[in-house]
């Protein structure tokens, strides 16, 4: 029988093993001891010994560990470091969540101490600044929690009644009951150069300066949907944060929501982590504010989730479709408002979709198929729905997206993506959808990365259209399905694109 010595050193991924099955069993901790201990009583762990074994806190001895492999039917060796499945050590996630994670194995190297040495070096040696830093944290926060915030939502509805649409006045009347003041100034677009060195321009729209007063942008009277935005963000902030922690300005264009490129601090400190919390809190209860969700959920049932539906609501389409990802009772949404080149200025994609492009650094190969690299590169009015085939984790996956391209404020072309991941909605009907998405997959291969919808698909994403109540669905699969990937280094399309 092995020592405790001796398991110590071969043990690292134990605790994320035993983690794994438990919950893939739909298992408690309390389950677990409990069928434990009907194996064996002397070396069957407690509930609180279980729960330090799993964090990596403490190692089972061999006897105890013979019992746990028992109870899931495992061999001894199994539970051992040689080779671990990927699988095996992958945290489980209960179906949340965008962001793949990793094993935080051997966990010793996983303290807050260690973490708290290591990450200030980490982000200095890539070159990422505390602001992008915090901007990770959140997103990684968001997607784990798909876009769900009820207690933003709740005092959102407080402060709106809960009212589709707002005017320009109904808010200018909320802050002013609120104490704030409102002023007019005149700025202009002004050209500038982003961290990724691409030439754009950029405007300040509005700036608040303590104890409560908000300069707006002349130019906004124009743009009555971004004024309504930057006015409905200070109240967020006045509501939520008592007016501490309000961005000194607020800006359309090129510029960077990662860090200021006059300012630019590698420094990660507490600071920069609450303010850029409270800015994110801040903007969703603006687009909580802006479209309430039952309201916003009932216009946007009625109108088959179509992009327009932003004119209804009277807000500006990355507003309207930032809430889809929200308020939609399909939980398997991605979101991208993009810049050209290279540039997402903000992501959601709490269904894992890779991203297109890095957002923090150049990439030399980036998939041109993509809905939004084609209609960056290639302006075009309206709306373009698109049916992709894409590998995510190993297993092919079909998206539909649709895409709008459009002007900011400021000059610079800009395209809004929100897309499904339409997986999850086939298995509901009782299709393999990874088996669809592979036939799919195959078809566009063999015709140079594009094909004709075969009828049997169609009708099924035909269907799945009608039941998510998505219209652009249908639109996309009347066209050719196109096949992408993360990076052009694993071009699937023959001939490969690089």
């Amino acid at each position: 029988m092995k020592s405790k010595n001796s398991l110590a050193r071969q043990t690292h991924f134990l605790g994320t093993k035993v983690r794994n099955l438990r919950k893939r069993n739909n298992l408690t901790m309390e389950d677990l001891s409990t069928r434990c201990v009907r194996i064996n009583p002397d070396y069957a762990p407690s509930v609180s010994y279980l729960s330090m074994i799993e964090r990596g806190k403490r190692i089972p001895s061999a006897d105890m560990l013979e019992v746990i492999a028992d109870v899931f039917q495992k061999p001894f060796e199994w539970f051992l470091d040689d080779e671990p499945e990927e699988s095996d050590i992958t945290p489980h996630k209960s179906g949340k969540g965008g962001l793949a994670g990793i094993a935080l194995e051997p966990s010793f190297l996983f303290t807050p101490d260690i973490l708290q040495n290591a990450i200030p070096e980490l982000l200095s040696q890539a070159g990422i600044g505390g602001r992008q830093f915090a901007q990770l944290l959140i997103r990684a926060h968001q997607e784990n929690n798909q876009n769900h915030f009820p207690d933003l939502e709740k005092r959102a509805e407080e402060i709106g009644g809960k009212r589709l649409p707002l005017s320009v006045e109904d808010l200018m009347d909320i802050a002013k009951q609120l104490g704030v003041r409102i002023h007019w100034i005149s700025e202009t677009p002004r050209s500038i150069r982003n961290e990724l060195g691409i030439d754009g321009k950029e405007i300040i729209t509005s700036h608040f300066e303590p104890p409560g007063h908000i300069y707006l942008n002349d130019m906004l009277k124009q743009f009555p949907t971004r004024l309504k935005y930057d006015l409905a963000v200070y109240i967020g902030h006045c509501v939520l944060h008592n007016e501490q922690g309000v961005k000194t300005s607020l800006r359309v264009g090129h510029h960077s929501n990662w860090n200021d490129a006059q300012n630019h601090n590698l420094d990660l400190n507490a600071a920069d982590i609450l303010d850029a919390w409270r800015d994110f809190e801040s903007s969703f209860f603006a687009g909580a504010l802006l479209c309430p969700k039952v309201p916003f959920r009932q216009l946007l049932d009625r109108n088959g989730y179509e992009i327009a539906s932003h004119q209804l609501a009277q807000v500006s389409p990355s507003v309207a479709m930032r809430r889809m990802t929200v308020v939609s009772p399909y939980p398997n949404w991605h979101y991208f408002d993009a810049y050209g080149p290279g540039k997402l200025k903000a992501v959601y994609r709490g269904n894992g979709i890779p991203l297109p492009w890095g957002n923090m650094r150049q990439v030399e190969d980036p998939c041109r198929h993509w809905a939004v690299f084609r209609m960056l590169s290639t302006p075009s009015d309206g709306t373009s729905a698109q049916i992709s085939v894409l590998d995510v984790a190993g297993q092919p996956r079909i998206y539909c997206c649709e895409s709008v391209y459009m002007r900011d404020p400021a000059g610079n072309n800009r395209v809004l993506c929100a897309g499904l991941d339409l997986n999850p909605a086939i298995a509901a009907q009782g299709i393999d959808s990874i088996e669809m998405a592979q036939q799919l997959k195959e078809a566009c291969v063999s015709h140079q990365g594009e094909v004709t919808i075969a009828p049997s698909i169609k009708t099924a994403l035909s269907k799945v259209s009608k039941i998510l109540n998505v219209g652009w669905i249908e639109r996309g699969i009347e066209k050719p399905a196109r096949i992408i990937c993360s990076r052009g280094t694993v071009c699937p399309r023959e001939p490969k694109c690089y």
